[in-house]
């Protein structure tokens, strides 16, 4: 098997109205390693839900093809389905009656595990988490947090070959959600042969974990290479933040400057002040830069400059933040 995850100009469109389809797929090529975290990031609406819709064998594709562990997600489904397994940030965690032992119990079964092979994965899994004490506990009676760590467990505890996480740290709290990225690398580390392709909307927990990327933006791949690679394709010069009182509400203050480049808002406190993000061939248009800012009637709270991240090439490609659209 030269490819985990492969893909040859997968195109998957929707009827929305008569007459009238949307391409949410547009001929999309992937070719996944085995033991690669592969990350697909990408804006709301951007088609990655879709793709990988079509490689767990949920979504029949409109045209081309997808092989999962070498098998054709359509003509071999069922030879994919009991090499894959996957878990979703947000979602409805199993059944609210039983409790948590029970839930991964029962999804263990759902994959054909030997009871005794499954007790012990799950004995194994409920003390790496910390969830020994809550094994007895109703589902419905867990916080948002638990819930997921209960939803990680069920993926891994099938010893997926190819393993789906699709938002897994969404709404965790730090503490959790560092967790989670841990163990997800000691993972990969000890199943040298086994994939996980992940979407996330945290460009850091992507730079993290991921030994390659791929973007996709209206249903077209723009780009897919090593987090390296990609920042290096932002060329000379650095990224600067600068922290203005008030809040910015856009970039006009740095638009009209030349040199200046992927400008866009970052976090803001919504009410004395806000970051806003740029990029730079050369310092030498700073002084012109807080000079715009004063006579705007801006304060500048705080001034930093970093290497280009992951972030910074987002905006690049797409045109916008990660998250910007939520």
């Amino acid at each position: 098997m030269d490819f985990a995850i492969e893909t040859a100009d997968l195109v998957r469109t929707f009827k929305i109205k008569r007459g009238e389809f949307l391409t949410a797929v547009d001929r999309v090529n992937l070719q996944v390693k085995p033991g690669e975290v592969f990350g697909l990031l990408g804006p709301n609406g951007a088609g990655k839900t879709t793709v990988i819709k079509i490689l767990v064998t949920l979504l029949y594709p409109t045209s081309g093809r997808a092989f999962v562990a070498g098998h054709d997600v359509v003509r071999e489904a069922e030879a994919v389905r009991p090499l894959i397994n996957m878990v979703s940030g947000g979602e409805t965690s199993g059944y609210g009656i039983l409790n948590v032992r029970e839930n991964i119990w029962m999804f263990s079964q759902f994959y054909g595990m030997p009871g005794k092979l499954a007790k012990e994965r799950i004995d194994r899994y409920l003390k790496r988490f910390e969830m020994t004490g809550d094994a007895a506990t109703k589902v419905n009676r867990l916080s948002t947090g638990m819930r997921q760590k209960m939803n990680i467990i069920r993926g891994f505890v099938t010893d997926p070959q190819i393993l789906f996480l699709d938002e897994p740290t969404l709404g965790l709290d730090v503490h959790i959600a560092r967790e989670v990225r841990q163990y997800i690398r000691e993972w990969i580390a000890e199943k040298k042969d086994h994939t996980i392709l992940l979407t996330t909307h945290y460009m850091a927990e992507a730079e993290e974990l991921c030994d390659r990327i791929a973007i996709i933006d209206n249903g077209k791949l723009v780009a897919c290479d090593t987090p390296a690679a990609l920042r290096a394709t932002m060329g000379e010069g650095g990224a600067f933040t600068l922290t203005l009182s008030p809040a910015p509400t856009d970039t006009t203050l740095v638009d009209q400057i030349p040199d200046v480049r992927n400008a866009y808002l970052a976090k803001s406190d919504g009410r004395t002040t806000g970051e806003l993000r740029f990029t730079l061939n050369s310092d030498a248009r700073l002084p012109e830069i807080f000079a715009a800012a004063t006579q705007a009637g801006f304060a500048v709270r705080g001034f930093s400059k970093r290497e280009h991240d992951l972030e910074d090439l987002f905006v690049k490609i797409v045109g916008r933040r990660l998250h910007e659209d939520e």
